[in-house]
């Protein structure tokens, strides 16, 4: 199977600019294609996951991938998805981010001398074209291009028109479509992929090419990563998962998707994995009672990918010593009591050691989990809200405290 065809089995494709063009160009290899990535923190999400997976199947089939990141639009900030005007952030900052995505990118793509028949990737920042910009200059050569009219009908503005859209973020479709125009024009890149709900700004893109150029140029969507409610995935009740490791531990990157509903296993293992069609397929078949099995197999491949195997079976083997009785233990998250968290007796409260482990976010959601019998500590089930413990019981591998199913720490001292 072809990547473009397995692009497809694999329910990655959404939207397209022309489908024969790109289909041919991909699978012939050699085309020189761009994502764009917006340096709004030092790390990469799940959320980003699908886009590195992409570009790294299109460089395994010899595809050149570009990896564009934001070091000036990112001073804008896209508007796209948001309610509300995005922080700016300082040029330093946006290096920093910048110099930290490229390291976890890595993982995917090769940015070195390229393998044989695997052109290496590169990576550029548009502050190199856009920060020197002479915005007359601009406003006369680009802003004829496009259409107000047109602007105003896409999706990524029209969903803030209620609430108030500025004229900083106006300006965004215009330089994300001078970003393909630049990269189209130094480096050949003729094709721009990314989420689904980037199409009215890469179709902006292949507009101004055929209108400054003469040329053709071309836009593909892949699917959003969304679970079976239609939401988002990659986001948990204390924020996104990241993955930097010290953001987000492969152990927790690990049960994240260990936990996933049911009914997002198979989408998941398709669209975010390089298991073979077929393997996927035959494990679809498998009973309902092998679906914790499917689960395993999804968390371990994602947690390889981006953590690497050994940080993938350390994470497993936790996972089972809490679920399956056996497994090493200490590889589970931990936390670090200080001395200044006990009583002058030596003993700590239930609600302290929850909020001390990141379990809960206040004293009163902690007196809430434990009233609704949701908090285990060690073996047991913690019955008093009032309950306190001695500094002892936590010295040595510590003491594993639960709340839920699926929330845990291993909190030492």
């Amino acid at each position: 199977m072809q990547v473009f065809e397995e692009l497809k089995a694999r329910g990655l494709l959404a939207q397209l600019t022309d489908e024969q063009e790109i289909r041919e160009l991909v699978n012939k290899g050699g085309a020189t294609f761009y994502i764009g990535f917006d340096p709004t923190a030092d790390s990469l999400h799940v959320g980003h996951f699908m886009a590195l997976c992409l570009m790294k199947r299109l460089q395994m089939a010899g595809n050149k991938p570009i990896a564009l990141v934001g070091g000036g639009t990112g001073m804008i900030g896209d508007p796209t998805g948001r309610s509300d005007l995005r922080q700016v952030m300082t040029v330093e900052t946006i290096r920093h981010n910048c110099e930290c995505f490229k390291k976890q990118m890595s993982r995917f793509i090769d940015f070195g001398e390229g393998k044989e028949g695997t052109p290496a990737a590169i990576m550029v920042n548009n502050a190199d074209w856009l920060l020197g910009l002479n915005y007359m200059e601009f406003i006369r050569d680009i802003g004829p291009c496009f259409s107000v009219n047109n602007m105003l009908r896409a999706e990524c503005y029209k969903q803030r028109m209620e609430k108030g859209l500025t004229f900083l973020e106006f300006n965004y479709m215009l330089l994300q479509s001078y970003d393909f125009l630049m990269l189209y024009e130094k480096y050949g890149c003729q094709m721009q992929f990314g989420g689904d709900d980037q199409w009215s700004n890469m179709l902006g893109g292949t507009e101004l090419i055929r209108k400054k150029l003469g040329k053709d140029a071309y836009a593909m969507t892949i699917t959003l990563l969304l679970n079976s409610e239609g939401k988002k995935m990659g986001k948990t009740a204390r924020g996104a998962v990241w993955l930097d490791p010290k953001k987000t531990s492969p152990y927790e990157f690990y049960q994240y998707w260990r936990n996933v509903d049911d009914a997002d296993v198979e989408k998941c293992l398709k669209m975010l994995t390089f298991l073979p069609i077929e393997q996927i397929e035959e494990m679809d078949a498998w009973p309902d009672e092998r679906i914790n099995e499917k689960k395993e197999i999804l968390a371990l491949e994602l947690t390889g990918l981006v953590h690497g195997e050994e940080e993938a079976r350390k994470a497993q083997a936790g996972a089972r010593a809490l679920f399956a009785g056996g497994g090493d233990a200490s590889v589970i998250p931990s936390v670090t009591l200080e001395a200044g968290d006990f009583q002058e007796d030596g003993t700590i409260g239930i609600l302290t050691v929850l909020v001390k482990a990141g379990l809960v976010p206040s004293n009163s959601e902690a007196r809430r989990a434990v009233d609704q019998g949701g908090v285990t500590f060690g073996e047991e089930k913690v019955t008093d809200s009032k309950a306190v413990y001695a500094k002892e019981i936590f010295s040595g591998e510590g003491v594993v405290v639960k709340r839920g199913k699926k929330n845990f720490k291993r909190v030492i001292v």
